[in-house]
């Protein structure tokens, strides 16, 4: 009987060995999920690239990346894995699941990567493409309405180039909470302007893009 997440995938398995191990970190035993992983990386990002080139005909190569860097990082694949409730199903070590090891982002973003990576290996291509889609559908329709946007980072530093000012500095001001729920605290200065905005999230990525959109909103108004 397939599981709920599996289920949720769309994807039944030939081998329901290949999805345990996708789903066991590497505390738990020696065979774990690092190298569907490393598979899961290469296809997902060859399934967001196929999607975007299909959806947005018009779009050139650099509009075209910097969409597919926002659609495939770790905080996107983190919450796709919450969605999911990929935590739930993880096989992990004693000392890593006392730890809060279920719900750390990055064991979540990896093992929802290895997931991927097992169904590309049992069904191949067109078995991955379409658990792809069905996982990302609602990522995919939030860009069709919206339209491809720009990151926070991009737009304050175009905004910033076409009026012949330097680019923006960024540094980590804090770093805090439980090694599995890290947050990290970032400045955004422009020096020019005289504006020094802070930005806090998940990781130091996250942090940086509010920042960016602080610092923007505050440069936007003078």
């Amino acid at each position: 009987m397939p599981s709920p997440l599996s289920e949720s995938l769309g994807h039944v398995f030939r081998n329901p060995e290949l999805f345990r191990q996708a789903l066991t970190h590497r505390s738990f035993g020696a065979d774990h999920n690092e190298r569907l992983e490393f598979v899961g990386d290469a296809v997902l990002d060859c399934v967001i690239a196929l999607i975007l080139y299909r959806r947005f005909p018009q779009l050139a190569e650099g509009e075209l990346s910097r969409l597919r860097a926002n659609l495939v990082n770790k905080d996107t694949l983190h919450r796709l894995a919450l969605a999911l409730d990929v935590g739930g199903s993880l096989r992990l070590g004693e000392g890593e699941l006392r730890s809060g090891g279920s719900a750390r982002p990055s064991i979540l973003a990896d093992a929802l990567e290895a997931v991927f990576g097992a169904v590309f290996v049992d069904a191949g291509f067109e078995a991955a493409e379409a658990t792809i889609e069905r996982v990302y559908a609602s990522e995919i329709a939030g860009v069709e309405r919206a339209g491809p946007p720009k990151d926070a980072k991009t737009r304050l530093q175009e905004w910033l180039q076409g009026r012949r000012l330097p680019v923006p500095e960024y540094g980590i001001v804090t770093v805090g909470g439980e090694a599995h729920q890290q947050t990290f605290e970032v400045v955004c200065r422009i020096p020019a302007l005289g504006i020094a905005a802070n930005g806090s999230g998940p990781s130091r990525r996250a942090a940086e893009q509010a920042a960016a959109a602080s610092a923007y909103d505050q440069a936007a108004a003078r």
